[in-house]
């Protein structure tokens, strides 16, 4: 299993991000938010981008953080959705609360999440 998050894996196109935010689909499991898109011609299989409101958290250092367990936690379970994937997603990982929940808690509910969104596009 590959736990890396390299570089051509992150969401960084604006069009892309465009596309996800006009045409995407979610599912959300309480603090926790995923928007995805299908992404045709894409060279990678998956792309993530992690977002924490400022509105809920004003100090970068808090929505830092919050960015630094999304990723980690998206980096330890990506193995969840790269196995049911056969098409390519962009998708962009949103925390949506003023709640500081703990490192247990944040990956508990992106595993319920992942597991929520590999049942949705296999409908």
């Amino acid at each position: 299993m590959n736990f890396k998050y390299p570089k051509n894996e992150k969401l960084k196109s604006q069009t892309a991000i465009n596309l996800l935010f006009s045409e995407g689909k979610s599912v959300s499991k309480y603090p926790l938010r995923l928007v995805f898109v299908e992404i045709p011609n894409a060279e990678e299989k998956l792309q993530i981008g992690v977002s924490v409101s400022k509105k809920h958290f004003k100090k970068a250092v808090d929505r830092n953080y919050f960015k630094r367990l999304l990723r980690e936690c998206y980096r330890l379970n990506k193995h969840l959705i790269q196995e049911n994937i056969e098409k390519p997603y962009a998708m962009m990982f949103l925390y949506q609360t003023k709640d500081r929940l703990s490192y247990q808690e944040i990956e508990e509910k992106t595993i319920q999440l992942f597991t929520k969104f590999i049942a949705e596009i296999q409908k």
